[in-house]
Parts: structure tokens; sequence; C-alpha cells
């Protein structure tokens, strides 16, 4: 599998914090904010169900960013996907790494959580993809196959089925 990888993560979770958006000196939009993701976990002495939080940092770029700054909010629930982004750094002559989530689709909760716009924005880099549903669908490429010529297909009599 040389030369083969794949990159991609899709969690769901809850905001921990109200999503920060700033622009950069290219006039660049970037939004960060953190998800909390629950793991169910049965504690061995008692039995009980408890859950483990994991939390990621998210980073949007773009116009999906900007977006999401303007309309979600810390507690409400979203479905993130995107890319792991590992980067280093040093601070204090301590060398650190974090691993976060660069994200090419957030899905907000339409109703509930807590609060914020309730749309839903995805698509590629935060090119400002927004779907329509004033575009009618062009329901021809829906239409069933045609049968094959000639008879080519199998037999369909009841007995021939084989349960």
């Amino acid at each position: 599998m040389a030369g083969f990888t794949i990159n991609h993560v899709v969690v769901s979770g809850n905001l921990t914090r109200d999503p920060e958006t700033r622009a950069l000196p290219s006039g660049m939009q970037v939004c960060n904010f953190s998800v909390a993701v629950n793991e169910r976990i049965k504690d061995r002495e008692s039995g009980e169900w408890t859950d483990r939080p994991n939390y990621f940092d998210v980073t949007v770029w773009g116009g999906m960013g900007e977006w999401l700054g303007n309309n979600i909010r810390k507690g409400q629930a979203v479905v993130v996907s995107g890319r792991l982004n590992w980067r280093s750094w040093e601070k204090d002559g301590v060398k650190r790494s974090a691993v976060s989530i660069v994200a090419d689709s957030v899905v907000p909760e339409r109703s509930g959580g807590g609060g914020g716009g309730g749309g839903s924005y995805g698509g590629g880099g935060g090119g400002g993809f927004q779907p329509r549903s004033d575009v009618p669908a062009d329901m021809g490429d829906f239409a069933p196959a045609p049968a094959p010529v000639g008879g080519g297909g199998a037999p369909t009599a009841d007995d021939d089925i084989p349960f």
C-alpha cells in the first residue's frame, strides 16, 4: 500500500465554547472552536455507564468559517468532517504538539441544543458553497435502467428463486 494514505475523520459532539473568528491580513477568514465527543464506558466495579469526553480543536477556513462564527454557539451539537492536522511548536524551551481537525464540512444541529443558527454549511475548503433547495432536480437522471436487449437477463420465474 505504499503511496496510498487516507486522512479523513468524522466526529459529532457539542461545542465547548463559542467559536472565535478572525480575518488574516490576506482577508481570509478562519474560525476555531472545540468539540467534546463523549465515549460511553462501563465502570468494571459498579457496572454503571459513564461518559468520558474527548476534546477536539477544529479549524474552519474561508466563507464556511465566517458563516459558522455567526451561526453556532457553545453547547450546540455539530457533525464535523475533515482531516487530521498535526502541528508542533516550542514554548518556554518545551516542545509541544497537538492534533486538530481541519474541517471540510460542519453541520450544526437543526433544533434544540445550545442555540445558534440551525442551518447547515458544507463544502470543500470554505469555498462559499451553500446547498440550494430552490433548484429543481433533473428527475431524468433517476430513471430506471433499460432492460437488456435479447433477453440476456436471468430467468425471473418464481420457481427459480432459491428461497
